[in-house]
């Protein structure tokens, strides 16, 4: 081999090398690939949807803090969530990651009547928005099949679930899927307080999602101390409805470069 090849072989190395190294730092400090894996903030959010968190949004945590480099208590460079936010976290007893709306602020009370939600004794609107259909089959990787409200659907089947839009304290309007009438959760809870430096979360999927209106031993998030939120989802990047990113038959290119409100 010529000394004119292997400089070429040497600079094409160096190349890579610093190429993988700066996507390495830039995915490390700023943004975190996620893939929605559930249908719990369906209809904003699809299982096979694939977007970037951006983990600058709100500052660095103990979890979203590049090489534990960060304070283990207290968040630095960032703005405070907002209501109406969906964001990432890390789950408090399983250690997943997981992606909810932000419902309730440090301060707030938060209660469910009807499948209506109250936030400090006021109510969050709902407008009817018509109906959120999709084939009953076999999701993503987990391969679950959809709940349905007018279950039982045989596979292949039309899938349907009500949808209203919800307009939050602070005018953010996003949409909401109720899949069952109930006396109980999580239609109906108590009045929940938010303590200081906490959150309360829920999935924009009322009835098929385990979030603030659940404590950790049910499998819950409870109230999220806000040292393990990761970062704001603002954009969808790719999707696809297939078990792999490589089924470009079930690619959802509506869905690509989407904003998530």
């Amino acid at each position: 081999m010529s000394t004119k090849s292997k400089d070429g072989i040497g600079e094409l190395i160096k190349t890579l090398f610093w190429a993988l190294l700066i996507a390495g730092v830039f995915r490390t400090l700023f943004f975190q690939p996620f893939y929605i894996p559930s249908g719990s903030m369906k209809d904003t959010l699809l299982v096979g949807d694939f977007l970037f968190v951006n983990k600058m949004a709100y500052g660095y945590s103990r979890y979203s803090c590049p090489f534990s480099l960060c304070p283990i208590s207290g968040r630095i460079l960032g703005s405070a969530p907002e209501r109406g936010d969906v964001v990432v976290f890390r789950h408090p007893g399983t250690g997943q990651d997981f992606i909810k709306r932000l419902i309730g602020m440090p301060g707030d009370t938060v209660q469910v009547r009807d499948g209506v939600v109250y936030i400090n004794g006021a109510v969050a609107p709902q407008e009817p928005a018509g109906i959120f259909t999709e084939v009953k089959e076999n999701q993503g990787p987990q391969q679950r099949e959809p709940r349905c409200a007018n279950d039982p659907v045989g596979t292949g089947g039309t899938c349907e679930k009500p949808r209203a839009t919800e307009t939050l304290p602070n005018g953010i309007k996003h949409d909401v899927l109720n899949i069952v009438d109930s006396a109980g959760m999580p239609d109906n809870t108590p009045v929940y307080s938010v303590p200081e430096g906490h959150y309360f979360f829920m999935g924009d999927n009322r009835d098929d999602s385990l979030d603030s209106r659940f404590p950790l031993t049910a499998g819950g998030v409870g109230m999220l101390p806000a040292e393990y939120l990761i970062g704001r989802a603002d954009r969808i990047i790719f999707s696809s409805a297939g078990r792999s990113l490589f089924m470009f038959w079930t690619w959802r290119p509506d869905r690509f470069f989407k904003a998530v409100d």
